[in-house]
């Protein structure tokens, strides 16, 4: 740790860059979790330097991804959890990457804060790199800007970045997708990272009592189950690729169905969502009861209780199904290609 490097007078304005110092060792421990072959230096450099290994792939690409937590932050700062919002920045980055096939190779973070309260910075970083070992990423950089009087003392922000590489000619692309073909489900953990706008307004959590127990919710509470970080889904995905080649992917975020679905479908196609296939989350079935929300608008915000969507070949539906529950995801059939011009159908 750098025990020259100090200002009483950028001290006196706000910004500690001592406790900048202190974040970085207590943060360490984390980071040399996610170390994995092609990582080169040490944090605290002026770049993440990463080789990357073009072993059986012959024709290489990078995709690349970014995204933040969002105002799901709030429920992190009123329950005064911080240690699985990271999770929730990778996966968002992740889980995006992987739809086109892409094995994400490494992670870098952004923090900015109110304060720099060290420990809680390393809380943050200890969730970033969990997702980043569920994901098989290196967490190989980041960054913590202390920002006060932008943000207040108590709060922060949190974003990130992932790269990863794929094959040319095993992209996941639209092309050959045909009607007939099956989408399979992989269900989601909860509300994941989006829609928290509607969620803080209908549950009021600013004002509310979240903490306690939720018969609703099996007992647990409305906090603590808004918070349950999103599901990664990296490992269960390639594990497929092995197996087989799917026609599309999507990762069901902000938009729910109705937007990200279509995503992987070409035009003159469309998917047929049989609704009463999808296992819907009890926090959703919550959430509509109390906010008087649209099943309409709960399918157009949420994912409903399924976190990506696969596209596979008939023919290669009993393997993709036997190979992601042999990965440990519980998936199941919601619905089939059809040839329409309207792009989704949940019936």
């Amino acid at each position: 740790m750098n025990t020259q490097s100090k200002s009483e007078a950028y001290a006196a304005s706000g910004v500690d860059i001592t406790a900048g110092y202190r974040a970085v060792e207590l943060m360490k421990q984390h980071i040399a979790r996610t170390t994995i072959p092609g990582v080169m230096g040490s944090v605290g450099g002026f770049g993440g330097l990463f080789e990357l290994d073009m072993t059986g792939i012959k024709k290489p690409v990078l995709c690349s991804g970014t995204d933040g937590v969002g105002t799901k932050l709030k429920l992190a700062f009123i329950m005064d959890k911080h240690d699985t919002v990271g999770i929730d920045c990778v996966a968002m980055c992740v889980n995006d990457i992987i739809c086109v096939g892409a094995k994400p190779l490494f992670f870098l973070d952004y923090i900015a804060c109110g304060k720099n309260v060290p420990e809680r910075i390393a809380e943050i970083v200890k969730g970033v790199a969990e997702g980043c070992v569920q994901s098989g990423a290196a967490l190989i950089g980041g960054e913590t800007a202390e920002m006060p009087g932008f943000y207040p003392a108590d709060e922060y922000d949190l974003a990130g970045y992932s790269t990863g590489v794929v094959d040319k000619d095993k992209i996941i692309d639209n092309t050959t997708m045909n009607a007939g073909d099956v989408i399979i489900a992989l269900p989601s953990s909860g509300v994941h990272s989006n829609g928290f706008s509607l969620v803080r307004k209908v549950f009021d959590v600013e004002n509310s009592d979240i903490k306690s127990p939720c018969p609703e919710l099996g007992g647990k509470s409305i906090g603590e189950t808004l918070l349950t970080p999103t599901k990664i889904y990296v490992k269960p995905v390639l594990a497929l690729l092995e197996k087989v080649q799917p026609k599309g992917i999507s990762h069901i975020t902000g938009g729910g169905f109705y937007e990200n679905i279509p995503r992987s479908i070409p035009d003159g196609l469309g998917a047929k969502i049989d609704k009463a296939s999808v296992k819907v989350l009890p926090i959703f079935k919550l959430l509509q009861e109390k906010g008087g929300i649209s099943e309409r608008d709960m399918y157009n915000t949420y994912n409903m209780g399924v976190g990506m969507s696969i596209i596979v070949a008939k023919e290669d539906v009993d393997v993709a199904l036997e190979t992601l529950k042999a990965a440990g995801e519980d998936a199941y059939i919601i619905g089939e290609i059809i040839k329409s011009d309207t792009k989704i159908t949940i019936e």
